[in-house]
């Protein structure tokens, strides 16, 4: 069968929303952009364990203490979902966590940003996972089954971390005078980096259009963007607090919210590494990877002792 014949197949399974499964025959350029894409994404939830992590022993009382471990600990089960699926594309583990090690790989700009006080936690929760669920709902439709399987649990999970995220700024909302100003200080300082969270616009995304065409994506990152502004526009009212946007406002010709220009200079210097926290976030990684190794030579000698035969007793 030539190669134009199972590129045909390939693309008609797609056309007809039939799941392409490890053992199916899909082009080179498919398999490299679902692991780049998928490998990015469980970089992104080991990396973005780190903000988060940094205020766990800082809660402000048992409960938010106990709701901050679970968050961080289900965040780095979806790193292994996704590692797991980008392996069945053929990509090893150690070979994804070596290039986000050495900094070859990439993950979401939005974990190079500190998180300074606490009400940045419910920022977090509420904007950033916000953002990646509108892009995450998409992925449980994604072409590529074992990505699309993993996708509807992350989600439910994701979910919930938004709407914790957004019961956190809403008791201190109705808080103290201070903690008001911390809940706006908090969006203020999340809201544009939530925006640049869904890549570059879609006339600069180089991949955008064949990822639509395979169904790798559904929805552009303009799309996503513009549904993003539409929600949180219409959430924060319930909150009493103001987006850190003076260009946003109803448009009702094109029935969603207009909106400010994203300062992508500003993206495009994070991408580039020169984020605030890039070089900490990988620096933490590389340690956390540099203190582990000890356990994962005992995981390998244990396995390894485990195959040797039982010798008999005398």
């Amino acid at each position: 069968m030539s190669i134009q014949d199972l590129e045909k197949i390939f693309q008609d399974k797609i056309d007809n929303e039939i799941k392409i499964e490890p053992k199916d025959w899909m082009p080179e350029a498919y398999r490299k952009t679902n692991i780049r894409q998928i490998s990015q994404h469980a970089h992104s939830e080991v990396v973005g364990m780190l903000p988060e992590g940094n205020w766990i022993s800082r809660a402000p009382s048992l409960k938010r203490k106990a709701i901050l471990i679970a968050k961080v600990q289900d965040e780095a089960g979806h790193g292994l979902y996704l590692y797991s699926s980008a392996e069945t594309l053929g990509s090893s583990r150690d070979e994804m966590i070596a290039h986000l090690l050495s900094g070859k790989a990439k993950y979401s700009s939005i974990f190079n940003y500190p998180t300074l006080t606490w009400a940045d936690m419910g920022a977090v929760g509420w904007l950033v996972d916000g953002a990646a669920i509108l892009n995450q709902v998409m992925l449980c439709r994604t072409s590529y089954g074992p990505y699309a399987r993993a996708m509807v649990r992350i989600c439910k999970e994701e979910s919930f971390h938004q709407r914790q995220g957004f019961e956190s700024l809403l008791v201190l909302s109705r808080g103290t005078a201070e903690q008001k100003a911390m809940c706006q200080d908090a969006i203020n300082r999340w809201w544009w980096p939530s925006l640049m969270m869904f890549g570059p616009k879609d006339s600069e995304s180089t991949n955008s259009d064949q990822s639509m065409k395979w169904k790798i994506k559904r929805k552009t990152n303009d799309e996503l963007r513009q549904q993003f502004v539409d929600m949180i526009a219409e959430q924060i009212k319930v909150l009493g607090m103001k987006l850190p946007d003076a260009d946003l406002k109803w448009n009702e010709e094109r029935k969603h919210y207009d909106f400010g220009e994203i300062n992508w200079d500003e993206f495009w210097q994070v991408v580039k590494g020169n984020g605030p926290c890039n070089k900490q976030r990988l620096a933490a990684r590389n340690k956390a990877h540099d203190d582990g190794e000890w356990v994962r030579e005992a995981a390998i000698a244990y396995a390894e002792k485990k195959k040797q035969p039982k010798t008999q007793a005398a």
